[in-house]
């Protein structure tokens, strides 16, 4: 698909403004942007890896951006991502409270190192239980607390207050590696005893039941305060040298805060979103557009006089 002349000239305009050719990194989020699903497996489109390719051949790093954990990108589709770059590949996991790289090791196989971690604070994991207490005691047991520790190597953690609903999350939330019905007081006191990076709230109450506890929502994310995808990006992008005002980012929906952090925000998909690029922001239809985008932006850097 031939991308508009309105974004054509954007990409020009951006490059003849930046210093992308050597100073600029591509920072791209996974889920709607640039993965989708297709018959059960979550793949990178061919447009996507091309594109993508053709950047890292000129210099330019890629950075994945996501609320996705290390272990799961890794068992995903972490080998897909290493052979777009066959080299240590940014990551920015669990909304910026971790950054590091996968890359492979002496085995072969792809894991995940660290360069920076963000765990909650002792009274902000509190906070999210005090949630909880009074979701409990309005009777809204049909919850969920997802956690991530610092050691990648653990994975996800589920707990459910109810121990008869144990199977069935187990079923439909296959990517954990634990899923315990313990009392609150002893899931404190596992939280406690590692450093968390990130944790989730999420009510499978029908509608109906929340009406008399409004302000709950559905879905919550905790990670230190102050941490999110945007301070991600930039705990990264001092790591790797790169300027974010001269660097491309992709994202779908409004967890992508990054967004504003780039010199050129593409958003990917029909949601509008509030996040604009310190200096262009364009808007495409989906993951293969975006593919094309990438690959066309590698082009006219290849063509810019050196």
């Amino acid at each position: 698909m031939a991308l508009s002349e309105k974004i054509e000239d954007e990409l020009k305009a951006f490059l003849s403004e930046t210093d992308f050719a050597r100073a600029g990194a591509v920072v791209t989020d996974l889920d709607g942007t640039a993965v989708h699903e297709f018959e059960g497996r979550v793949v990178i489109p061919d447009p996507v890896a091309c594109g993508l390719k053709r950047l890292n051949d000129l210099g330019r790093p890629i950075v994945l951006n996501t609320l996705r954990f290390p272990l799961n990108v890794i068992r995903t589709f972490g080998r897909e991502w290493y052979a777009i770059t066959n080299a240590p590949l940014p990551l920015v996991s669990l909304n910026g409270g971790v950054v590091g790289y996968l890359r492979e090791d002496a085995a072969g196989e792809i894991i995940f190192e660290e360069l920076d971690a963000f765990p909650l604070e002792a009274e902000e994991i509190d906070e999210v239980l005090q949630g909880v207490r009074g979701l409990l005691a309005n009777g809204v047991n049909e919850l969920l607390v997802f956690y991530y520790t610092r050691d990648w190597t653990l994975g996800e953690t589920i707990w459910t207050p109810d121990a008869a609903r144990v199977p069935h999350v187990r079923a439909k939330y296959q990517s954990a590696s634990s899923v315990v019905c313990v009392t609150l007081e002893d899931l404190r006191e596992a939280l406690m005893a590692h450093e968390i990076c990130m944790m989730f709230l999420l009510v499978e109450a029908p509608q109906d039941r929340l009406m008399a506890y409004q302000h709950v929502k559905r879905s919550n994310f905790a990670t230190r305060r102050g941490v999110d995808k945007l301070s991600g990006v930039r705990a990264i992008a001092e790591r790797l040298g790169v300027e974010l005002e001269a660097s491309v980012g992709c994202g779908d929906t409004p967890m992508d805060s990054f967004l504003s952090g780039v010199g050129l925000a593409v958003h990917v998909g029909t949601r509008d979103l509030e996040y604009k690029g310190l200096l262009r922001t364009v808007k495409i239809g989906s993951s293969i557009e975006l593919g094309e985008l990438l690959f066309r932006l590698g082009r006219l850097q290849s063509e810019a006089p050196q």
